[in-house]
């Protein structure tokens, strides 16, 4: 039987990012998908137009759902609104789950759209964080959390992921693909310290092709955690695997 991942966030009219985006990297790394949906989405890979939140008693419904019949592996998280969103799935996970957490911070948006309010990033480093197994932020992401000026976490990318390892304990891949360089470097800091280095060329992908690769990543990272991978190895995985679509 194929292990089962759970995806939380929001639904991406497009298809290119949000839960869409991660039940097809789930298909395609022979994972059963699952998921819940915390807000629609009206966008496209330029920008994103409007955003309607789900009613937090339909999100409980749909998690509880899932678990009552699904024995999940993994739980994948991306776009979770605002505070109370955030405590819901905090809390149910705490209830119900004891596998791996990948948790995506999804507080900016491509297009620089603020997808987070500063109660939400709270409510996430207080109440999420300590649950998860590891938290994706690119780099603006990174200094957003860390209160520093934008640029910060390009120039300084393995004292920012060991900085944001230690502050919300759980491991961190500081994702590089905003940094303005050919050779794009990510950085894990595992939960001991440990640091992990992956190299990559920035690919020659259009704007449509480089929507949602965040969301891609961390779900092919959710993916490879359910096939038992250790966590260094189901990074490196999923870049290669992103690298190749």
């Amino acid at each position: 039987m194929m292990p089962v991942c759970l995806t939380i966030g929001g639904s991406d009219s497009c298809g290119g990012a949000g839960i869409q985006a991660d039940l097809r990297v789930f298909a395609g790394l022979n994972v059963h998908g699952c998921s819940a949906v915390t807000a629609l989405t009206a966008q496209n890979p330029r920008q994103i137009s409007r955003i309607e939140a789900v009613p937090l008693a339909q999100l409980d419904a749909e998690i509880h759902s899932i678990f009552d019949y699904y024995d999940v592996a993994v739980v994948k998280t991306g776009m979770l609104f605002d505070a109370g969103y955030v405590a819901l799935v905090a809390g149910l996970l705490a209830q119900l789950h004891s596998g791996a957490v990948v948790v995506d911070p999804v507080m900016i948006s491509s297009s620089g759209r603020s997808l987070l309010d500063a109660g939400g990033v709270a409510t996430l480093q207080a109440a999420l964080m300590p649950q998860a197994t590891v938290m994706t932020p690119n780099l603006d992401e990174a200094d957003a959390l860390l209160g520093e000026s934008r640029g910060y976490a390009a120039a300084n990318p393995v004292y920012t992921a060991k900085n944001l390892r230690q502050q919300m304990g759980c491991a961190v891949l500081l994702k590089g693909g905003h940094a303005d360089t050919d050779m794009l470097l990510d950085v894990l800091c595992d939960v001991d310290g440990n640091i992990h280095r992956f190299t990559h060329p920035r690919m020659a992908w259009g704007e449509a092709a480089r929507h949602g690769t965040g969301c891609r990543l961390a779900s092919a990272i959710a993916a490879n955690l359910a096939h038992q991978c250790p966590l260094p190895a189901a990074v490196d995985a999923a870049i290669n695997y992103l690298q190749q679509q």
